[in-house]
Order: C-alpha cells, then structure tokens, then sequence
C-alpha cells in the first residue's frame, strides 16, 4: 500500500473546528462518543433477530418457511454487520474495547468471513485514503469493471452498466469463497497487496468450515430436504445481500460526483484529507431516522469518514454541527436522495465504459 502525504487547506480548519465542536457537544451533554442504551437495544436486536430466525428455518416443516425464514435470517445478518459489525471494528460500539473485538469477531466471523482482513484493511487503508487506486483496498483492478481511468479500457466496459446489477448477484458468493482464498495465494482483485497472519489463515479456514456446516450441511442433516432445496435457499440468500450491500455501500463511493485524486511522483495529494472525505463521499437523507436504525448510518458516509470515533446512534444529533462548519467553511458536501444517488452511480459505469477519462459532475445543491 502506497503511503500518501496530504497538504492543508480550507478543509483542514473545517476539520480542526468540527472535531472542537463535536468533543463540546458530548462534554456539555456528559454523554460517550461510543454506543448508548440504543445501541445496546439494537446488539439485542439484532442479534435476537440472527437467533431468531435461524432457529424458525432450522425447524421448519415446509419449504416455503424454510425459504422465508432462511433469507430473513440472512436480512438480519446483514443488518448486524451494519449496525453492529461495523463500529465494532472502530472500537465505538460500546466502551470496551475487548468487547468491542468480541462483538466485531463474533458478527464477522460468523458470516463466514474474516474479520481481520477487513478491519484492519478498512481501517488503515479505505478510511485513510478512498478511492485512491493503490492505497484504497476497495478500489477494485477486475477486468470486468472499470473504476478508475488507469485501468484500460475494453469494448465491452461500454456494457458495464447493464451487466453490473446482474455481476453484483455474486459480489456476496465471491467474497465468501474466491475474495480472502485468493489472498493466501497473493493474489487478489484489490489494487493492494494483503498479508495474512498464520493464526487468522486458521481462523479463515475454520469459520468458512462452520459457515458451510450451519447454513448447508445442518438444514439438510436436520431437516431432510433435498440438497438442492437447501442448496438454492443458500444461492437465494447471497444473491439478496450482495444486491442490498453494493445497494447501500456501493452509491457512497461510486458516482459521477465523487472525486479519484491520483498522488503526483512524490505520492503526495493536492488535498487536505478532510476535504477528500468530503469529495469521494455521498450522503442520502442522511437525517433519517429509519435509515440509521437501519443501515447503521452507512447513510451518512460522510459523517462517518470524518468521525469514525463517533457510535453511529449519535449521528443524527451531531449532524446539524457537521452542515454548519460545512457551509461556514464554504466546502462541498454531496447529499442527494437515494434515487439520485443511484442513478449517478450507473451514470459513473456509463461513463468510465465509453470515456478514457473520468468527468466529474459538478455538485450543486
């Protein structure tokens, strides 16, 4: 991973006021930036749910509860990865920090995916640097996408706009068996390199193993089905969160709106970092209630890019402070409807198919 230097500019006194601002308001309040009896409600929730659900699927007596209980347990999965997993893994779910790593692990690990390689990832590479080819791990190098404007540009990347929503079907399937596996072999779809530990290649192998066995082997074992009735729930399930994770995640990132700066020779930005987290994010009703019991407040990236320290229930409270500097300083901040979001993320295929370069729309309230 290319390590960059960033320069100071007006958002860096944006960013020096809005975190003075921020410790104000939790001091004043006598409150913790990390999770509350909220956030407590919803780890039992959420996790009740996970439960829940899978316990109606593994004793269902039809197939059409062992469907519909088998993809709400995959819903809520999903649901915990973002209300729980994900401030977890900044140490901001609750005030303890070894359950904060229980938590994370446990949420994670069950999904049959590894926790390390995506916290620590997550954490030092994407939040540091988005979308910068080379330094962002999420920034992906597959030949059938193009993102960024140094990948070459095939004939069929025209096309990309109209496949994608049918490739984003496996994005959850490919992840689950091909993403990590592939990075033991050093080799991986990601613009950087990932070295996994000995003991988290164990873990790796020992989670997909369990994962495998509760979510295949056990429903037909318990439950006698054929295998391929079991087989399709499994399909079913990933092809639903694949649809709802790219759905939620990939607008915030992907668009014809956000920025892919490119550091010069000597892996330096023309940038602050505040202000890059402000430009290669978007925002969609951001001050919706719903969406951040919901989506864990992956609704308003921009908020959490700059104050990963913050327990997302706070969101709502701290974004008036956030709009304030924002527009006091004059910066750009991007917050759209979801529909709109959408639609530029597939403007953002279209273009980067048919275009050498990438043409930034401008922003405008």
């Amino acid at each position: 991973m290319k390590k960059l230097k960033f320069i100071k500019d007006e958002g860096s006194l944006f960013y020096k006021e809005l975190n003075e601002q921020i410790e104000h308001y939790f001091t004043r309040n006598g409150i913790k930036k990390t999770g509350n009896s909220k956030m407590f409600f919803k780890i039992f929730f959420y996790f009740g749910l996970d439960v829940l659900f899978y316990s109606l699927m593994i004793t269902s007596h039809s197939v059409f509860t062992f469907y519909l209980f088998y993809l709400l347990m995959g819903l809520c999965v999903l649901l915990t990865a973002f209300n729980i997993s994900h401030d977890a893994a900044h140490g901001v779910a609750v005030k303890s920090k070894f359950w904060n790593g229980v938590l994370f692990s446990l949420s994670f690990n069950l999904q049959g995916n590894n926790a390390y390689i995506w916290g620590k990832n997550h954490n030092e590479s994407h939040h540091l640097y988005t979308n910068i080819e080379g330094s962002d791990i999420d920034v992906l190098n597959n030949p059938l996408f193009r993102m960024t404007e140094s990948q070459p540009l095939e004939w069929y990347h025209r096309y990309q706009f109209i496949y994608a929503p049918i490739l984003y079907l496996f994005y959850s399937l490919n992840w689950f068996f091909f993403r990590e596996a592939l990075m033991l072999f050093n080799f991986s779809s990601r613009t950087i390199k990932v070295k996994i530990p000995k003991s988290e290649v164990v873990k790796l192998i020992l989670y997909k193993s369990l994962y495998i066995g509760y979510m295949i082997v056990l429903p037909i074992y318990v439950l006698h089905f054929d295998w391929s009735i079991v087989l399709l729930a499994f399909m079913l399930n990933h092809f639903l969160i694949s649809l709802l994770f790219v759905g939620v995640l990939g607008v915030a990132h992907l668009s014809d709106y956000v920025v892919h700066p490119i550091p010069n020779a000597n892996n330096s930005l023309s940038i602050s970092w505040p202000k890059l987290q402000l430009l290669t994010s978007i925002d969609y009703h951001p001050e919706s209630k719903f969406l951040n019991f919901v989506l864990g407040g992956f609704n308003a990236h921009a908020v959490h890019h700059l104050l990963p320290n913050v327990c997302h229930v706070h969101y709502l409270n701290i974004m008036p402070i956030f709009k304030a500097l924002v527009q006091k300083h004059q910066l750009t901040y991007m917050e759209m409807s979801y529909g709109e979001s959408l639609a530029s993320h597939f403007r953002f295929l279209k273009m980067m198919g048919k275009n050498e370069h990438l043409i930034v729309t401008q922003y405008e309230r």
